[in-house]
This record gives structure tokens, C-alpha cells and sequence, in this order.
């Protein structure tokens, strides 16, 4: 399921937005904290965002342009700031698109689907690749590369697949069945002991790149990524 983060200060708009999207298979969230958008971004980690330009504090260019120093996801403004200049701008400070207001919500929807399948989807064979943050954590799950202050790490593809299940999950508890079913097509062909292994070697990488997270283990459930506190 698709995350699309939504940054924009009038409420009644943005459940407006909410409701309809819920539609839709997408997980929808509204941004809640203007104070610092840019932790927001990095905890939910959002496939796409759609950004107001009029915010309290600092607008939607500066954030656009705050966003785009860790995150590659599409970005569309929207705003009731209507001229080619504005529209110039914000593209040029990292927006994908840009949308008008007043707007009906079937186009931002379809520019969401556009965007959604040109980065992720079937138009994607050249799209910049994901990379899922999570403070100093940074995981390329495309390039199998796991970062952390400068210190990197080569994954698997399975290693690579269960990190980013966990980060995009953090303190979930995710059920053997779970990571098995989304690791491996079938999982009544894979041995109990082949996860165990995965988890271990993604600990030890974990480890070696210093990262303030860890794997837990939940007795009779399955496993967690939680992250430490120092």
C-alpha cells in the first residue's frame, strides 16, 4: 500500500482530501506537526507528497527544498497561487507537478495515480530510486546498499526486502507469517530456519554500520525493529 503524506494547514480542505482518498488503496495521512515537517516526512516515510505552499512558519518552497536534501519521492504542490511564475518556482524548487486551487478532487487523485506509477509502477524502468530514512539511517533497497553516518553496508536482496519491511514498519510487530508471505511467494516451501538466518545477518549489518536500531524478537509472534535510545 501506497503512503501519501498530505501538508496542508486548512483543515476542512484536508479532510476533505482524507475521506475521498480513503477510496482509494492508499494509506493517507495529514501532516500534524508545521513546526518541523521535514522529522514528519522522515517517520512516515511517504511514497508521495502533496504540499500546500501557504503554511504557518515557513512555506511550502522552503520545505519542498528541506524535503528534497534526504527524499527523492514525488512531490506535488498545491495552492490557490495560481501564476506561471509560482508554478516555475515550486518546480524548480523540487515539485514533480503543481496543482491549482480551486480543484476537483478526480485531478488530484489522477495526478497522484500518474505520478505513483511513473516512480513506482509500470512506466518506472527509469525512475530515481527509493530511499527510506530513518534518522541517520538510510536504507537503498534497489542498490542493496544499508548507510549510517558514512558507514556502509551491502545487503542481499532478501536482507534488503526485510530491512525495509521493518523500517517502514518501526515498533510494529510483524508475525513470522507476515514476513515470510511478503519475503518468499510461497512460504510453505521455505525452511523455518531461513528467516532466522535473514534476521541475524541483517542484525550483524545493523551492527557494523553502528546504527540505534534493533531487531527484537517476540516470543510466539514474530519480530520488531525498535529504535534505541542514546
Amino acid at each position: 500500500m501506497y503512503r501519501i503524506l498530505l501538508i496542508e494547514d486548512d483543515q476542512s480542505l484536508a479532510e476533505l482530501l482524507g475521506e475521498h482518498f480513503k477510496k482509494y488503496d492508499y494509506e493517507f495521512r495529514i501532516c500534524s506537526d508545521f513546526k518541523d515537517i521535514s522529522a514528519e516526512v522522515e517517520h512516515f516515510v511517504p511514497h508521495l507528497i502533496l504540499l500546500d505552499i501557504n503554511l504557518p512558519k515557513y512555506d511550502g518552497f522552503y520545505w519542498c527544498r528541506k524535503i528534497r536534501r534526504f527524499s527523492k519521492c514525488p512531490i506535488i504542490m498545491i495552492s490557490a497561487r495560481n501564476s506561471e511564475i509560482e508554478q516555475i518556482f515550486g518546480i524548480e524548487n523540487g515539485a514533480d507537478d503543481y496543482i491549482t486551487k480551486p480543484f476537483t478532487l478526480e485531478i488530484v487523485v489522477a495526478k497522484v495515480n500518474g505520478q505513483i506509477r511513473r516512480t513506482y509502477g509500470d512506466y518506472a524502468s527509469n525512475r530515481a530510486e527509493r530511499i527510506i530514512v530513518r534518522g541517520d539511517l538510510r536504507l537503498h533497497p534497489e542498490s542493496l546498499i544499508l548507510e549510517n553516518n558514512g558507514r556502509h553496508v551491502s545487503l542481499t536482496k532478501k536482507e534488503a526486502m526485510l530491512a525495509a519491511i521493518l523500517l517502514e514498519n518501526v515498533t510494529k510487530v510483524l508475525s513470522r507469517e507476515t514476513l515470510l508471505t511478503k519475503l518468499w511467494d510461497d512460504e510453505s516451501f521455505v525452511e523455518e530456519n531461513t528467516l532466522n538466518v535473514n534476521i541475524a545477518r541483517l542484525r550483524k549489518k545493523l551492527q557494523d554500520v553502528g546504527a540505534q536500531a534493533e531487531i527484537v524478537a517476540v516470543r510466539g509472534v514474530g519480530y520488531r525493529l525498535i529504535e534505541e535510545i542514546v
